[in-house]
């Protein structure tokens, strides 16, 4: 009869353990889980009377956190020192109290008056990470039968069980608060990278970049920006996202000449599982991952005309369908393009839609031309300097002769050609300070200032003639490009790989500026 007993107990007692672990594993919440797990021992196991209490750690006291049935704003806070009563004895030993009663020990307090002095008491301590920092005290509602050492083993694995739920809310919102402060840390770093200050210049054109920039970023307006390669438009874009009312959300960034068109849907909108051979999942799109964001569309003037109906329908419906599936996904996100091409010619050509050019260019911000504001190429060119000194790991200066033989250039290839020429120049220096000697511009051969007329002077060459042979074409188009790579391929409509292959094979020599 007594195994039979015991074996009741037992099975009895894990369907407790059971439902504790599972309070316990659904909520992190340790000022509502103690009680639940109080009502299941008292409603499933048998023990009542049920009481939490917590380490002090300034006085080293056990304060109690929690009584079954009880609101803690309806008991006074309850102490017990190291050595005072039952709880006192098991915070100075540190280990399992079971009495066959209460009545048996004169040292029980019963601060909190609930205990039945002839029941028997069980007090296990609480370990979180080897180290006591609680106690799990619970009265058996039945007098002494024999199964009270049962009890005790099963209070200890509730305890232990308490002990892993409380180490690891304190490690989940430990981490939660390092995430939180890397997160602000990387909100402002990215503020600072992204805001006004990067983008230099105060000639007037910039001046009135400037303020339609502060202007367009309060507002979920869709922004078009355009001017040539190397002007700086992925900054602009970068500032407007930033500083925005969405600058908490997702920016996402995609070069539309980059992908070819069947690629392009699927990155843009997302696919569904077996839409094509190698979707092996559903995949979101970049429209789906800037939801609540921005998305910036570089070199949009590169899309077809068939892409263009599609994207029309994202920016007017605000909503899309994965490649091979049928649901319609909303999304909230705010566009800005950007484009180097004349979209007013493509329309004219029926290369560009004209309903699309109009919900584009709701607002669209012109970027002049370096050579247009030359008064502003001292500033640039000593905030690039700054960048390539933290890159190299060393400070940088320029000389005034090297300023001035700078604003003699007018930089075709715009900002980015100037950072290369510079960059050129800080690895040629060894001190890290750059005179004249060391800004090299090969096409400014005779030392003189070169006009932006003299820069673009010579014959044209038509790239559809097919009586001009393949080399005087890359030739011709990587002049007119101011040998940029990327820009002469599109002027020969190729692909960037395609004109690195051609000047390899037809041993062209390239140009370094």
């Amino acid at each position: 009869m007594a195994l039979d007993a015991e074996g009741t107990l037992n099975r009895t007692l894990m369907e407790a353990l059971y439902q504790v672990s599972v309070i316990l594993s659904r909520s992190l919440d340790t000022k509502t889980a103690p009680q639940e797990v109080l009502r299941v021992l008292e409603e499933s196991a048998g023990l009542t009377r049920g009481m939490i209490s917590v380490l002090d750690a300034e006085s080293g006291d056990l304060v109690v956190n929690a009584v079954q049935g009880i609101e803690p704003q309806e008991f006074e806070p309850i102490r017990y020192q190291s050595g005072e009563g039952v709880l006192g004895l098991l915070l100075e030993e540190r280990k399992t109290v079971a009495l066959p009663s209460i009545a048996a020990n004169p040292r029980f307090l019963n601060r909190l008056g609930i205990y039945e002095r002839r029941l028997p008491f069980i007090a296990a301590p609480i370990h979180i990470g080897g180290a006591m920092e609680g106690v799990l005290a619970v009265q058996p509602n039945r007098l002494d039968d024999g199964l009270l050492a049962v009890r005790a083993r099963f209070v200890e694995m509730v305890a232990n069980l308490i002990g892993q739920s409380v180490r690891l809310s304190l490690d989940v919102a430990e981490e939660k608060k390092v995430i939180a402060e890397e997160r602000d840390t990387l909100r402002r770093t990215v503020r600072v990278q992204h805001g006004f200050d990067n983008i230099v210049g105060h000639s007037a054109g910039m001046r009135r970049i400037f303020e339609q920039v502060r202007m367009v970023a309060k507002w979920n307006t869709t922004v078009l920006i355009r001017g040539e390669t190397g002007t700086g438009k992925e900054l602009i874009a970068n500032a407007i996202h930033y500083n925005s009312p969405r600058a908490r959300g997702p920016y996402v960034r995609l070069n539309c000449a980059s992908l070819p068109e069947n690629l392009l849907e699927s990155e843009l909108f997302g696919h569904e599982k077996g839409a094509f051979t190698g979707a092996v999942n559903s995949r979101k799109g970049r429209f789906e991952m800037a939801d609540g964001g921005s998305i910036f569309l570089d070199e949009i003037g590169e899309i077809s005309p068939a892409f263009q109906a599609k994207l029309l329908r994202v920016l007017q419906e605000g909503e899309l369908e994965r490649v091979g599936g049928g649901r319609t996904i909303k999304v909230d996100v705010r566009v800005i393009a950007a484009t180097h091409r004349d979209l007013e010619d493509a329309i004219d050509e029926g290369k560009f839609r004209e309903d699309l050019y109009f919900r584009l260019n709701v607002m669209p911000i012109k970027l002049p031309a370096l050579r247009e504001r030359l008064e502003d190429v001292p500033e640039i060119a000593r905030h690039l300097m700054g960048r390539i000194g933290q890159m190299q790991g060393r400070p940088l200066d320029l000389s005034e002769a090297a300023i001035t033989r700078l604003t003699q250039y007018p930089w075709p290839g715009n900002i980015r050609e100037m950072e290369n020429c510079l960059e050129r120049a800080a690895v040629m220096s060894e001190s890290g300070h750059i005179d004249s000697d060391l800004i090299r511009i090969d096409r400014q051969r005779d030392s003189g200032p070169i006009s932006t007329a003299s820069a673009s002077a010579g014959p044209r060459i038509d790239f559809d003639d097919p009586n001009v042979d393949e080399r005087t074409k890359v030739i011709g188009a990587l002049e007119q490009a101011g040998w940029v790579q990327a820009k002469a391929a599109r002027l020969l409509n190729m692909t960037p790989r395609q004109i690195a292959y051609r000047i390899l094979t037809l041993g062209i020599e390239v140009k370094q500026f």
